[in-house]
Order: structure tokens, then C-alpha cells, then sequence
């Protein structure tokens, strides 16, 4: 079968939707367990997921390349410390052919719907190539794949340029242009150093000043990638050496903030360095503790924001008059274009308004309240649905990759424990479970910067909760799902025949369907 052909209505064993880091890699997972039978959906014509998406000037990531890629695929051959956009594609696409996985990719497969039947205890997913059902659906989608724009007053009257960062118009020509740049994330410090010295104009509406650190980047010379090459073993000390020095940092950011003081007076001077003037150094420093918002790691930002054409913004856009942009605090600037680094739906994702439960909701109506899961993965009354980056498995100082590879482990567990239980089968998490784990997290949360930093932050959902962030170290949560404990789980059955009890001729029972466990199996632990 190739990429591209879809048989509607056929059954797999199990569905992944998306092919980012996470999706490729549940798929390499599942080759491991010895399951062919599935499909990974993809709503693009390629694999890549956010690296795929992000292509605008100056992308590359903030994580060294050795820890950003997956420990069963080392990449001897990364040509930088910290790798650019193209660089960590081309890595994806080397994934996708080493491990065979090109046969089981469904691009422009885009997911409409999800919805679980309960009766024949399986997935039907509606996509936009047809529909097929799978026992179990593994949702790979991301938390920054749907970019986020704000409702500013006018902008639909503009009559200029206006795109995001995620969905750069490689069509539009900055050179020349009155430039503005919203936002001061992640990607806005690598936008604006970019194309500052090519636009007349760059005004940065600066809504929040972040935290920006020097970035140790360097060309990674040809006798290392040679050394890596001829000493596999060399490539994972250097990978081994990269997280053990970020998890003796993550004390600092979850029990003892305070200790990040340090770090801050860093920041401060590496900031003074290239900003001398005392009135834009006040505009650029921010007001809350260091890592309660992500650190941000650029040798180009501070260079940028001082040179002639490059206005700082002290407040976000509030409003847009033709091609006159307003800030909240007044201040006016003209533009051609308008570039927004607002970010993506996170605790909002728009999956869970595609995936329908057990009991006909939502899951995005039963996340009204905030993202909750067990253990990042699973959510209650939505059985064999598992989520790649889940409600808080995210990071504020180290590698994602780490914790997908811990929730994959997770995901073949699962399956282990699908086939030993035998059957028909399905697994939903205990509501009580659900809520013990979260309350853990919950308390662990108290202590930590995110939490007690004095910043508003994305990792903070509409009540001020943050169900997005992992108050712990990357070998924690490794432990944590190494297995799945079925007495966190109600083991479901199909309904089977029973014995008619006059003819004794075969009718349909529905235990199983209804969510009472099968005798003895709920609560106890089966080894694969």
C-alpha cells in the first residue's frame, strides 16, 4: 500500500495522528512491539511536524542536537551544537526511511473526528480521505502545531501582510518593508535578529521582556563527526553528558527558585553588554524570577533591538487603524506587514474538540476545568486513547525527546498489557486515578517557578493552573511510566454470547460494553 491510498472503513490495530518527533517515533515503537497493522495520519504532505511548520528565518532549536533527537537513532553527523530548522527536518526524514515507515503514512489525512464506540470497543476516525476505526487511537498532534493569533480590534482591515511565525509567507518580500513583530517568544528572538537587516523598519511590540541567555553554538567540526561515526559509543557520552547536566539544573526550577538568582545577575550582564542605553535596558528587563517564563538562548537578539531601525514597543498591540498599528500604551508605528510569534493553542488544544468519549463528550468538554490525564497520557472515559505529550510532560530546561521516549515506553506497555489480557479489549483510566495523579503533580507544582515566579506564562491554562509543565526530572517520569499498573485502569470487554437461560441458545451479554471489568482481571497486575 502506498503513502497516499486509503481503503475507507478498513480496521487497523492502531491509529497515530501526526508525524512529528512524536508520532514517528510511536511508530518506530510499535514496529518494535511487532505491530504493523496501523496507520500514522498526517494532515500535511510531509513528516516533520513543528519542524515542518516552523520554516521562518533563523529557526533552529534551543536544545543541543545530541539530546534533541531519539536515543535509538543517534545522528553522528549533526552539523552544529544547536541545529537549525532544515537540519532537525532532514533528521526526521532520515527516521522515516531507516525504520520503514513510509508505508504506513496517510498524508493529508487530516483528523475531523474521533469518537469511540463502546458497543464493538474501538475508534472510528473521520479524516479527511475517508474513515477507518482502530483499537486503539495514539494522538501525536503536539501542543505547538495550531498557531494562536489574537482577536486585535481592526486587524481584519489591514491592508498590508499579516501572517505567524509557524506559517511564514516565503512569498511576501520583507526587504524594504515597515516591519512589525508581536510577541517575545521563542521564535520572535530568532525573527528579528534575522530579518532586522534587511527591512526600512522592525517595531517589536513587546507585551513581556524574557529572560536571554547566551547561546554556546558552534559548528560541530569533521574529525568529531568522524569520531561519532567510527565510536557510536562517543556520540552517546556526549548525549549522556548534555542530560545529566540539565538534570542536576532541575532542582533549582521545581524545589529551590531562589537558586536561580545566580543565573538572573548572568542574564542581566549579558544583556548590559550589548544594550548601553539605560532606557531601552529598563524596557528589556523583566520583572519576574528567571525560568518562570521559558529561557530564551540568543548571541543575536540584544545586537538586533539596538540598531537604528529597530524600535522596542514596551506593550502589547491593542488595536490596528489601517495600516497604523496602537499599543496599549499609546504608542503608534506604521507597517506593511505584520509577523505574529503569539504562540499555539496549548492548553487548549484543538484535538480535544474532535475526540468524543464514552459518554458522548468531548474531550475537550471534559477538560472544560483544565487538561488532566494520568500520568501525561490517558484520560478517563476515553479508553484506548493515549496523547504524546500530554497534560504536564513538558519542560523548562531540557529535551522533549526524553519525554516522548518515556511515554513510548508507556505506549508499549499498554499494548503489552492488551494482548495478555486477551480479547476484545480496552483499558479507561480511574477517574480516581486520574485525580490522585494529578493532585500529586498539583502539590509538587506549589514549589516550583513556574508557579511561583511572578509571571504569566503559557504553561498556565484559564484558571491559572499549569497543566502544562513536569515539576520533576526527566529520569522521574521515566519511572513513572516505565509500566502501566492495571488497577489504575477498568479493564472493558465486547460483549460476548451468553447462554439463553430457557433455549441455551446464544445472546448477546454487554458487560463489558457498560464498563464493569471482567471478572478478575481489573486491579491486577499482568506481566507481558
Amino acid at each position: 500500500m502506498t503513502e497516499q491510498e486509503h481503503v475507507p472503513h478498513e480496521h487497523v490495530r492502531v491509529a497515530v495522528i501526526g508525524s512529528g518527533f512524536g508520532g514517528l517515533g510511536a511508530a518506530v515503537r510499535l514496529r518494535k512491539e511487532g505491530v504493523t497493522d496501523f496507520v500514522v495520519l498526517e494532515r500535511a504532505d510531509s513528516v516533520g511536524g513543528t519542524w515542518r511548520d516552523n520554516s521562518y528565518p533563523g529557526c533552529a532549536c534551543d536544545v543541543p542536537s545530541h539530546l534533541y533527537s531519539f536515543s535509538f537513532a543517534p545522528n553522528p553527523d549533526w552539523p552544529r551544537a544547536f541545529s537549525g530548522q532544515e537540519h532537525i527536518r532532514a533528521y526526521l526524514e532520515h527516521v522515516t526511511d531507516v525504520f520503514g515507515l513510509r508505508p504506513h503514512l496517510r498524508f493529508g489525512a487530516e483528523v475531523h473526528r474521533t469518537r469511540w464506540d463502546g458497543e464493538r470497543l474501538r475508534w472510528e476516525v473521520e479524516t479527511s480521505c475517508g474513515t477507518l476505526t482502530a483499537d486503539v487511537v495514539v494522538s501525536a498532534t503536539g501542543p505547538l502545531s495550531d498557531p494562536k493569533i489574537p482577536a486585535v480590534p481592526g486587524i481584519k482591515d489591514f491592508p498590508g501582510e499579516i501572517f505567524h511565525s509557524a506559517r511564514w509567507n516565503h512569498d511576501y518580500d520583507l526587504r524594504g518593508k515597515r516591519v512589525a513583530v508581536v510577541g517575545t517568544g521563542a521564535s520572535a528572538i530568532q525573527i528579528v535578529p534575522a530579518v532586522q537587516p534587511d527591512v526600512a523598519r522592525l517595531t517589536l511590540f513587546q507585551r513581556t521582556p524574557p529572560w536571554v541567555l547566551p547561546r554556546a553554538d558552534r559548528t560541530i567540526s569533521g574529525a568529531e563527526r568522524r569520531l561519532h561515526r567510527r565510536l557510536p559509543f562517543t556520540t552517546r557520552l556526549r548525549r549522556g553528558a548534555l542530560w545529566g547536566i540539565r538534570e542536576l539544573q532541575v532542582q533549582a526550577f521545581t524545589k529551590h527558585p531562589g537558586q536561580l538568582g545566580l543565573i538572573e545577575r548572568f542574564a542581566r550582564r549579558n544583556m548590559a553588554k550589548s544594550v548601553k542605553d539605560p532606557a531601552l535596558r529598563a524596557k528589556l528587563t523583566p520583572d519576574y524570577r528567571i525560568g518562570c517564563k521559558r529561557i530564551l538562548l540568543s548571541n543575536t537578539y540584544y545586537p538586533a533591538l539596538v540598531c537604528p531601525n529597530v524600535e522596542v514597543v514596551a506593550s502589547g498591540l491593542s488595536e490596528v487603524r489601517g495600516s497604523t498599528l496602537v499599543a496599549a500604551d499609546g504608542t503608534t508605528a506604521e507597517a506593511d506587514a505584520i509577523v505574529f510569534g503569539t504562540g499555539f493553542h496549548v492548553t487548549d488544544l484543538p484535538i480535544a474538540n474532535r475526540v468524543v468519549g464514552a459518554d458522548g463528550r468531548t474531550l475537550a468538554e471534559s477538560w472544560k476545568d483544565g487538561m488532566r490525564s494520568l500520568r501525561g497520557a490517558t484520560a478517563s472515559g476515553f479508553p484506548n486513547w493515549m496523547t504524546i505529550i500530554g497534560p504536564n510532560t513538558g519542560l523548562g530546561n531540557s529535551s522533549m525527546i526524553l519525554m516522548i521516549e518515556s511515554q513510548l515506553n508507556y505506549l508499549g506497555d499498554y499494548l503489552r498489557k492488551l494482548d495478555a489480557l486477551g480479547g476484545r479489549v480496552a483499558l479507561d483510566p480511574r477517574a480516581d486515578a486520574v485525580d490522585a495523579w494529578n493532585s500529586k503533580v498539583q502539590e509538587r507544582m506549589k514549589r516550583t517557578v513556574w508557579n511561583t515566579g511572578g509571571c504569566d506564562s503559557w504553561y498556565l491554562d484559564a484558571n491559572g493552573r499549569n497543566t502544562t509543565v513536569w515539576p520533576g526530572t526527566t529520569s522521574e517520569f521515566r519511572a513513572a511510566t516505565r509500566r502501566v499498573d492495571l488497577g489504575e485502569y477498568e479493564v472493558l470487554r465486547a460483549p460476548r454470547p451468553t447462554a439463553h437461560p430457557l433455549t441455551g441458545t446464544g445472546a448477546t451479554g454487554a458487560t463489558g460494553a457498560t464498563g464493569v471489568p471482567a471478572p478478575g482481571t481489573a486491579g491486577t497486575e499482568v506481566e507481558a
